[in-house]
């Protein structure tokens, strides 16, 4: 006997899957903001003229780029808070994680971008009276994010992917609400469908957001 297509039961509960996807954009949102702070850090430690300071950065962004992020979240979830001896929300473990994990990968991001930029630049900073902090808050960093900015676009997209894992752990995303359909009204192939096309659109607006973006950043030639 064939399948026959039924939509209905999909349809029905796609306000759900809808406060899925926005729960899924704010946590990947939050995630790269944090995750930019970490690698920004990281990224400058590794630059810098400390082998103490250079030494922890690589370390962290060994291990942490070496590692599943699907056993990052289940360890944050389930061993840390059995160590600490604290509890820890599911949103909270997961962006956590996700920020960390985020801040690796984007700190050979910014280390890419700091090393591009003119070597001129933070003399010229200097030789204008900026100390060497206000020099890197106001000269160095908006160039560099300039220039990091399209890989900063693919990490945010790759993010937001990496957020359906977050039903691993019962968070109520895209993926946990799009199991729970299929579960209650087995329409395995309408549901998956429904939500693939959900993250297909949604990472492709995020794109061509970012894409504009560029375009207004860009420094003219």
């Amino acid at each position: 006997m064939g399948y026959q297509l039924n939509f209905a039961p999909v349809w029905r509960d796609f306000d759900l899957l809808l406060s899925g996807l926005g729960l899924g954009l704010a946590m990947a949102v939050f995630a790269i903001l944090v995750g930019c702070l970490i690698g920004l850090a990281a990224a400058f430690a590794m630059v810098s003229k400390n082998a103490v300071l250079r030494r922890v950065a690589s370390t962290y962004v060994t291990i942490i780029r070496n590692m599943p992020l699907f056993f990052l979240i289940i360890f944050t979830y389930f061993v840390v808070p059995e160590q600490l001896g604290v509890r820890i929300g599911k949103v909270e473990a997961f962006v956590a994680t996700l920020a960390i994990y985020a801040g690796a990968y984007l700190t050979e991001v910014f280390r890419g971008a700091l090393l591009a930029l003119p070597r001129g630049l933070r003399e010229a900073g200097l030789s204008i009276g900026l100390t060497e902090w206000q020099t890197r808050l106001w000269v160095i960093l908006p160039v560099m994010l300039r220039n990091a900015l399209p890989a900063l676009a693919n990490n945010f997209i790759s993010l937001f992917k990496d957020t359906s894992l977050a039903a691993a752990i019962a968070v109520p995303d895209l993926t946990f609400y799009a199991r729970q359909i299929n579960v209650n009204t087995f329409r395995v192939i309408e549901t998956w469908s429904v939500c693939s096309l959900m993250y297909v659109t949604t990472c492709y607006l995020i794109a061509a957001g970012l894409r504009v973006a560029e375009r207004r950043l860009a420094i003219p030639r």
